[in-house]
Order: structure tokens, then sequence, then C-alpha cells
């Protein structure tokens, strides 16, 4: 039988206070180990809540399986924003570059459901649209059509 214990940490700081430590006690995990563990899994989300869960066997040897915040949250933390934009047809509040584009599609890869980089870059372009975000100096959709257009095919 698996024990799951499911929290939301603080990307790469957590600890062995609530809501982890409470949770792990009882079921007698060596709880450094696993806040080791989920502040190495979760080091690339500094400054966001990330949900984890610890699966726990019988023979108390665990595995740690960490989701992905929100697209629009890993935007916003790439541009340091505190929030999208209020009318996002009409105000743009930041700019990502491609190389940002990127490294959100790959830190969200695995929830994504594009086959390559190119097209999970394209789903990012449909985030930034929603939070008022500009990519490369263009709107979403525009950037979208350039990439389906092969304008960036060398960059991918």
């Amino acid at each position: 039988m698996v024990d799951t214990v499911e929290a939301l940490v603080d990307g790469g700081r957590a600890s062995a206070g609530p809501p982890l430590g409470p949770a792990l006690g009882p079921k007698g995990v060596n709880i450094g180990q696993v806040i080791a563990k989920i502040n190495e899994k979760t080091a690339a989300f500094v400054g966001m809540k990330v949900p984890v869960k610890v699966l726990i066997a019988d023979d108390k040897s665990f595995e740690i399986k960490v989701g992905t915040p929100p697209m629009s949250a890993l935007i916003k933390g790439e541009l340091g924003l505190q929030s999208g934009s209020s009318n996002a047809r009409t105000t743009k509040v930041g700019n990502l570059t491609l190389d940002q584009a990127k490294k959100i599609a790959d830190m969200k890869q695995d929830d994504l459901l594009g086959s390559d980089q190119k097209a999970r870059v394209l789903e990012v372009a449909g985030n930034c649209v929603s939070v008022g975000v500009t990519i490369d100096g263009k709107s979403g959709k525009d950037f979208q059509k350039d990439v389906k257009a092969g304008l960036y095919d060398d960059k991918f």
C-alpha cells in the first residue's frame, strides 16, 4: 500500500514545518531526506508555490512527484510581475524573449501537449495573450503566426 502526502510548498524552500512536517511525521519516513529531495526537485521554481506529492511505500521508501505552477505564474515570475494586465487586449505589462519562452516551455513540458519545443513555445505564446505579455516584441498571436511561417526555425 502507498501513502500519499500532498502539499503546496515554496519552490526550493520546503521545510520540516507545516504543511510537510506534521503530515510526514506519523508516516515514519526520514523527514530531512524528504525535504532535501523536494528542495532539489523544486529549485527551478524559487519564489513560486509548487504542488508536491510524496508517495510513501510500506518499507518507508519514498518518491517525490512535483507538479508545476500554472503557466501564467511562470510567465509573471520570469518577468518579475506581481500580476498580469487588467486588460490584456489593450495594456501590455511585459515582453518575454524567445529564450525565456523556451525556458518556460521546458519547465512545463510534462504538462503541455506539444510534441517538440517549437510546439510548446506556441502554447506559451497563447498564454502570453491572456496575461498581457508580448513575445519578442510582438503580440502572442503575431508571434505564433511568425513561428508557424518558419521565421524562427533556426532558433529551435
